[in-house]
């Protein structure tokens, strides 16, 4: 994998624009999987072209690889992939970024938002196929305006890896004492396990499914909610509206801002809003409890 990110590397620097600025971050440690080399070479670069498709004005492109266990928080939020120890290539552009619409589609054959004649349309159909044919699977995360992010997880060989450390035992997970937390998010299947999660830790939790039901719940249990957890990409009522909304009630409110864009903007606007503390989705149990710890001992 190395090997193919070094020779992509080498590719973009000789023929992308020289308005776009190209880096890499390799984890030291990386871990092996198994591939077809010509294929994941056709991944990464189907997705630095579209990347630099979407920077016309020049921009940063950046290659990520890291290694990443997927427990069952984090399957459920990325939606059916099944948990276990993978690889990570993160391809992550501040281009035009795409709205939601478009998102819900990019993966269907044909589908393109390019003109008539500069793009078959088959290009990330493709790298969910071979993404899949690997036993692997692709997240994307975009805020219009903002840029996006594309994530390609592959399965990791087992006992080939040197001088890392195991997950964590789920008994040396850091655990709640009775704290009340409250999750917004308007999708059921990432309330439902987040729930679940934080309540087998010995939190109790309250959801709620947007902005507006946030405020209400929020307003009349102000005194039993210690943290607020919210998406920051919702319908009607997006994270920083509700966050500023929170802040007149109580602004001593405790929140954590979670998305899959942990872009300058997103993160500046968090900021800006009062919010210290980040949670970049899919995220598992491991990190949701110890960022949860942290800011209810207000650590950082």
């Amino acid at each position: 994998m190395r090997d193919t990110l070094e020779e992509m590397q080498g590719i973009i620097e000789t023929t992308f624009p020289k308005n776009i600025h190209f880096s890499t971050n390799i984890a030291e440690d990386l871990r092996l999987t198994v591939g077809d080399p010509t294929q994941l070479n056709q991944i990464l670069l189907n997705l630095c072209v579209n990347a630099r498709d979407a920077m016309p004005e020049g921009g940063n492109l950046t290659v990520r690889a890291y290694n990443s266990e997927v427990d069952a928080q984090y399957a459920v939020m990325a939606r059916g992939v099944a948990a276990g120890k993978f690889i990570v290539l993160e391809v992550v552009d501040t281009g035009t970024g795409m709205s939601q619409e478009v998102q819900d589609h990019i993966f269907e054959p044909f589908f393109t938002t390019k003109p008539l004649g500069s793009g078959t349309g088959l290009g990330l159909s493709t790298v969910q196929g071979i993404a899949r044919s690997h036993g692997g699977f692709v997240n994307v995360y975009s805020e219009w305006k903002e840029g996006t992010v594309f994530k390609l997880f592959l399965p990791a060989i087992e006992d080939v890896l040197v001088g890392t450390h195991a997950a964590r035992p789920v008994e040396s997970l850091p655990r709640g004492h009775g704290e009340r937390v409250m999750v917004v998010d308007d999708e059921i299947s990432i309330l439902t396990i987040t729930k679940q999660t934080l309540e087998a830790f010995g939190y109790e939790v309250i959801t709620a499914e947007d902005g507006a039901q946030a405020i209400g719940l929020f307003a009349m249990n102000r005194d039993k909610i210690d943290v607020i957890l919210t998406d920051m990409m919702m319908p009607v009522m997006d994270g920083p509206s509700l966050v500023a909304a929170l802040r007149r009630i109580d602004p001593e409110v405790r929140i954590i801002a979670a998305s899959g864009m942990k872009s300058e903007g997103s993160t500046m606007r968090a900021a800006g809003a009062g919010v210290r503390h980040f949670l970049a989705k899919p995220f598992s149990a491991d990190r949701l409890l110890t960022v949860l710890k942290d800011v209810i001992h207000d650590k950082g």
